[in-house]
């Protein structure tokens, strides 16, 4: 089994590519971060390029010319590291909110990542200040509202750099000089095409991309561990789980899964007892590898898509070596579509497992389905038991279905027209964000009222991993004897989704479960 992100403490840049678990380590875990010597090197090299560029007078894009629509018009190179200073202050213009900690921490890792291939012509005193930041626990103020792709959110985090902005350190909010202060860090002075490379580029669309990644891959976990839960007390029968009949479908994500399904039942009394109780059950029961598995299929597309931009640099222009010249080349890799669409791809996939989940606890819920007192309750009528959770549940499906609406196919032109299409990735890879975080809360209620409908049972009937997970779930939230205040139950195994407790659980007894 990999490493857990929060049993990673330390991640060196450079290679290998950083795995997704690293970076999960350094974003939500706040492992600290050094540079190899190979990392070191090349970026010695490519800004050495950029020296070179600036002492020919060379005419090279965001160097010794202005921006967008602005790049006609030439630039002094004795006002270069004033231009650097400019892009950082005017472009730091987003609106709203906040991002959150790990968003903010995620887009200052990829800054490190892509700008640290060698083909940026920064300083590696500007990668040091970065990964001061991320070593010392000083978090940028950056509005999330206002970006299609880039530059604004970028612009609040680079501001701090250089002592300006606004920052969080130790939980406080304060100036951004203020927080390098108290950190034992000096304000870094930008130097020639720094403040570009720090606001262009899919850095933030990339980092939000690799934190939504990253919770629907456990996330498909979490729904074959919680779809386990719903089958036994439901009476499903594991006919549809035999290898030999996914075995005559192609699809290794639907196979991996119907194996997941049966490792979490292995040994379950209540399957054994059930076991012929249906001819056939209802889709939502009898059809979880194949749902469930097409949404990993998804996930796993979007996971190629999104890694390969983490691989990449995203800057532009590219400072190309070429000997001991070199030559600075203009294009559009700060163009977000790859991830727009794979963060778009991971919306769709989350929010299907939410709709068969959904499904799954209506079933539980509903005494026509489930043979159980209504809505689990002990005494219903006096009680309502778990009749408004499912709401929650149903309430969230329909807010992702509107958040699984493309993104990356909408445009509105900037920049004078310059940029006439934009990717509109950010927007894409923040509704996949908040896709993972409703998630977690449609897969806690499932897994809740699981639990409640096994109260039915001997919990002790069911499989030993699932028995598990019953057993984890009650030491945070009792068993519902009579109507309480379910919101902390609620919020308890939330938890215990998000923080990887459960799968934590499962797979010591299973095994590692496919993704």
């Amino acid at each position: 089994m990999q490493t857990r992100p929060n049993k990673i403490f330390a991640v060196q840049l450079g290679e290998p590519e950083i795995s997704i678990e690293q970076f999960i380590a350094v974003a939500r875990h706040d492992a600290q971060i050094s540079f190899s010597p190979a990392y070191r090197e090349r970026v010695l090299n490519s800004h050495r390029l950029v020296d070179l560029f600036l002492s020919e007078n060379r005419l090279v894009y965001g160097v010794t010319s202005g921006f967008g629509a602005n790049s006609t018009r030439v630039i002094s190179p004795n006002d270069a590291e004033q231009l650097q200073r400019n892009i950082v202050r005017s472009h730091a213009v987003s609106v709203g909110e906040p991002l959150p900690r790990e968003i903010v921490r995620a887009t200052l890792l990829m800054m490190l990542i892509s700008l640290g291939k060698g083909y940026s012509g920064v300083s590696i005193e500007l990668l040091q200040q970065i990964a001061g930041l991320l070593n010392n626990g000083i978090t940028p103020f950056a509005p999330g509202d206002g970006s299609v792709g880039y530059l604004a959110p970028e612009a609040h985090m680079a501001l701090v750099l250089i002592g300006e902005g606004e920052a969080y350190y130790r939980g406080e909010r304060m100036s951004g000089a203020e927080a390098l202060e108290r950190a034992g860090l000096e304000p870094h002075s930008l130097r020639c095409k720094e403040g570009l490379a720090l606001t262009n580029g899919t850095t933030s669309v990339t980092a939000i991309g690799m934190l939504s990644l990253y919770n629907a891959i456990e996330l498909s976990k979490i729904a074959d561990v919680a779809a386990s839960m719903s089958l036994q007390p439901l009476k499903a029968t594991t006919r549809s789980l035999d290898a030999r009949y996914h075995s005559v479908k192609k699809h290794v994500h639907q196979r991996n899964t119907a194996d997941n399904i049966r490792r979490l039942l292995a040994g379950s009394a209540l399957c054994d007892r059930f076991a012929d109780y249906r001819l056939q059950d209802t889709y939502s029961l009898r059809g979880i590898a194949q749902v469930h598995g097409a949404s990993k299929r998804a996930i796993d597309d979007a996971r190629d898509a999104i890694l390969d931009e983490v691989g990449s640099c995203g800057d532009n222009p590219v400072i190309y070596p070429d000997g001991d010249d070199g030559t600075a080349i203009s294009g559009a890799n700060f163009d977000g579509t790859f991830v727009g669409i794979a963060c778009d791809l991971l919306c769709i996939a989350m929010t299907t497992l939410a709709k068969i989940s959904e499904r799954r606890t209506d079933r539980l819920v509903n005494p026509y389905f489930s043979e159980l007192p209504a809505f689990l309750a002990k005494d219903p009528g006096l009680n309502s038991g778990y009749m408004i959770i499912q709401y929650t549940a149903a309430g969230l499906l329909g807010e992702m279905r509107n958040l699984a609406q493309p993104a990356s196919v909408d445009s509105v032109p900037t920049s004078g027209n310059q940029e006439d299409p934009v990717s509109f990735a950010y927007h894409a890879a923040r509704k996949a964000y908040a896709t993972s975080r409703k998630l977690q809360h449609v897969l806690a209620i499932e897994l809740l009222t699981a639990a409640q409908a096994l109260d039915f049972f001997d919990p002790a009937d069911a499989s030993p991993a699932t028995a598990a997970v019953y057993s984890r779930i009650r030491q945070v939230a009792p068993t519902a004897e009579g109507d309480r205040f379910f919101y902390p139950d609620m919020v308890e195994v939330h938890k215990l989704v998000e923080q990887g407790d459960l799968l934590n659980i499962v797979e010591n007894i299973a095994g590692a479960l496919h993704g």
